[in-house]
């Protein structure tokens, strides 16, 4: 009698296990993004600027959406587009958050990545410089290291990074000077970084083209 008074709570209790599980493999769980559970990513982005490129995009990346998606770790959604520059068809991805582009990523049409704008704040380069650096914490002077921008950064002023020939910080601020000229270096001092431009092809010292 012993023997069956155990026997039998067991096998009334296997019919609603194989049930419970058979019922669990039918249910519907939500995606995981496995990206957004490493540890590194919950203190703001993994992705850094350096001489070699942006994250994992170096000058052999392939300018392609699984490529940059890829030395992105994820991080950002792509959208693609098409544009013109100095006469020349360039093929580019925007890094998404949400609806802010955070990167742009550009080259020529099935070449690699010739070129990144960063404009994310959480990024910065592996020299500590983000968005908001001031220009006085980098420079003490603009002469052979910074230029007048061009095209839509035409009101700001583009440095060369002093520990990298491929790294340029673009600064923003008021200058009430002609606006063909120069902001004085007292005027750029209060100047902030506005965008991180990587470029594959190094950098001229006395003028960021």
């Amino acid at each position: 009698m012993t023997v069956r008074l155990r026997v039998r709570p067991l096998l009334l209790v296997l019919p609603l296990i194989l049930t419970g599980c058979s019922s669990m493999s039918h249910m519907s769980w939500p995606s995981v993004s496995w990206s957004s559970m490493n540890p590194l990513n919950w203190f703001g982005s993994s992705v850094t600027v350096s001489d070699k490129g942006v994250g994992g995009i170096t000058a052999s990346t392939p300018l392609t959406e699984d490529a940059i998606k890829d030395a992105l770790n994820g991080d950002y959604t792509l959208r693609s587009g098409m544009s013109m520059s100095d006469g020349k068809m360039l093929s580019f991805f925007q890094a998404m958050d949400g609806k802010d582009v955070k990167m742009s990523i550009s080259g020529e049409p099935k070449g690699n990545v010739q070129r990144v704008d960063v404009v994310d704040p959480k990024v910065e380069s592996q020299w500590g410089v983000k968005i908001g650096t001031s220009f006085s914490s980098l420079y003490s002077k603009a002469f052979d290291v910074c230029v007048k921008g061009e095209g839509d950064d035409a009101q700001n002023v583009e440095c060369k990074a002093p520990q990298s020939a491929h790294v340029t910080y673009v600064f923003s601020g008021i200058w009430h000077g002609p606006e063909s000229l120069m902001p004085s270096d007292d005027a750029l001092k209060d100047w902030k970084v506005s965008k991180i431009i990587w470029r594959a092809n190094p950098v001229q010292t006395s003028a960021a083209q």
